[in-house]
């Protein structure tokens, strides 16, 4: 394939930035401009000679601006092939002009819809005649430039610079691949908005997953691996995704897993007390709330202080100085948080690894939306876990009630443990997690590792007693068995959280009864796998 140079232009942009500056760029290069509406405007009250569409077909823009672009003129000039004779002869025979430059970028859809926009106006902003001239454009992209993206008119401009006037195969390809990607995303918001937003589906039968890349990472969960951050294309909630990283070095594929992990649970006590959250491999190794974030920090560090060395933190309130000294105190790998004073940053900017991630708010624990896991051959998808059980509609199943600081630490211990790897426990005291037990094969062993964690931890510090003594324990689905509450009995447990449901749960309840403990069911598990 050869350079093709470029004699005429199509320009019809709905985002104008750079329009002109590649107007007057094109016209030195005695480019004839063809526009459409307000681009046509844009560009002659910037002293650019612009013909209109319509002087091209022969027809006014009509329907309100619905029918302008969608004609053999415009079509034929971007499809024919040049080296083929009966295209050639067709467009002679019609008076069918080459257009060897597109210019478009689609209606402001998404914009239309994050604004609140009313459905006349969302549908009046899904774009027919760019789409159709984009992948015109593509499809003949061995003859037509196509270019969807302001961000690449500089690289248009340096293309005909080099090449006087003309654009490489290489580049033509390259700008029709993106041009396709840029139309697949645009149909993929307007399917997905028509399905969830219109017409209220859970799970349409088809499902457009759209992202754009923001950045390509050093590796993925392996250095054998690649990967890449995408962001969603359209109106989303904000997350550790759109954080704003204020230092330290790239964020790699764990990082964001893990930071992502820390900014979910630290999210569930967004309008709490200050809390601190310290997670390892997605699993968190202490949580606390405190008066303030220095004492929610040395709280949650108490519970597994070992796990915690290369880990991540997140917190619900703005970072002050004394707090982040104390982050530093140990080899901190991420520090996430809504903000951070002048004091913070300036702690942080001494150790020049650290990243840290500004949030500005924290995402909703109780927002909708879907959770995508690839399979082999598939997809599954879901539903998020925003499910919440208010204290009200906990059920008392055993002779005694839980205390008011029992059920707050029940309450407490419940929210971690929906964030904790299945098979979950979690035992809580005054606010802090006592222990954690993730990702066993069975929930009797949860529970004891937990409670060796929490041993370990009265050892590192002096204390008489493990604070899983007193404690309430969190179970994230029913004990199947009484062994695994018997385990958080021995471990000094006083109260019990769990979902109930088992076929066993008369006899779990019997142990509790036994061992004197007070037991609450939540009808609701979280399984987190």
């Amino acid at each position: 394939m050869t350079d093709v140079k470029i004699k005429r232009a199509l320009l019809s942009v709905s985002d104008k930035s750079g329009l002109v500056e590649l107007g007057h760029a094109l016209a030195r290069r005695d480019v004839e401009l063809v526009s459409t509406g307000g681009t046509a405007k844009a560009l002659r009250d910037a002293g650019l000679k612009v013909k209109d569409i319509s002087d091209l077909t022969g027809f006014p823009e009509m329907m309100d601006g619905r029918v302008k672009t969608l004609h053999p003129k415009v079509h034929g000039g971007l499809l024919a092939v040049r080296d083929n004779a009966e295209h050639v002869g067709a467009m002679k025979e019609h008076g069918i002009g080459a257009i060897d430059l597109v210019v478009v970028n689609l209606y402001p859809f998404a914009q239309t819809v994050a604004k609140g926009a009313s459905r006349d106006e969302i549908i009046e902003n899904i774009d027919i005649g760019g789409p159709s001239m984009v992948r015109s454009a593509a499809k003949n992209h061995a003859f037509v430039t196509i270019v969807t993206d302001p961000a690449d008119y500089d690289e248009l401009v340096a293309e005909m610079e080099e090449s006087g006037g003309a654009t490489s195969y290489d580049f033509r390809r390259k700008c029709a691949a993106k041009a396709y990607a840029a139309t697949a995303a645009y149909d993929g918001m307007i399917s997905q908005w028509f399905a969830f937003a219109d017409q209220q589906q859970i799970f349409p039968d088809m499902l457009a997953v759209n992202g754009h890349r923001a950045e390509e990472l050093r590796y993925g969960e392996n250095p054998h691996q690649r990967a890449a951050l995408y962001l969603p294309v359209g109106p989303h909630s904000s997350g550790i995704a759109q954080a704003e990283q204020v230092q330290g070095k790239e964020l790699s594929y764990n990082n964001y897993n893990d930071a992502d992990a820390a900014l979910e649970l630290v999210s569930e006590f967004r309008d709490g007390p200050p809390t601190v959250v310290i997670v390892k491999h997605a699993n968190p190794c202490g949580v606390a709330s405190g008066d303030t974030l220095i004492e929610a920090y040395r709280a949650a560090l108490e519970c597994d202080s070992v796990s915690a060395f290369g880990g991540i933190v997140a917190v619900n309130r703005p970072l002050d100085g004394a707090t982040a000294e104390a982050i530093t105190e140990i080899f901190t790998e991420v520090v996430a948080a809504p903000a951070a004073d002048d004091a913070a940053k300036a702690v942080f900017a001494k150790k020049k690894n650290l990243r840290l991630l500004l949030t500005g708010d924290l995402p909703d624990p109780k927002r909708g939306g879907l959770t995508v896991k690839p399979i082999t051959g598939g997809l599954l998808v879901q539903s998020r876990d925003n499910g919440h059980v208010p204290d009200g509609d906990f059920k008392v199943v055993t002779r005694r009630a839980p205390t008011a600081q029992e059920l707050a630490d029940c309450r407490f211990a419940w929210t971690v443990a929906k964030h904790v790897k299945s098979n979950a426990i979690v035992y809580a005291k005054d606010g802090a997690t006592a222990g954690i037990g993730a990702g066993q094969m069975n929930r009797r062993d949860s529970a004891r590792i937990a409670a060796i964690k929490a041993r370990e931890a009265a050892e590192t510090y002096g204390w008489a007693n493990p604070r899983t003594v007193g404690s309430a324990v969190a179970s994230d689905a029913f004990f199947p068995f009484a062994d695994g509450l018997l385990a958080a009995v021995e471990a000094g447990a006083t109260a019990v959280i769990q979902p109930g449901g088992s076929m066993r749960d008369e006899e779990v309840i019997a142990a509790a009864d036994e061992a004197g403990l007070a037991m609450v069911f939540t009808g609701m598990r979280h399984f987190r796998h």
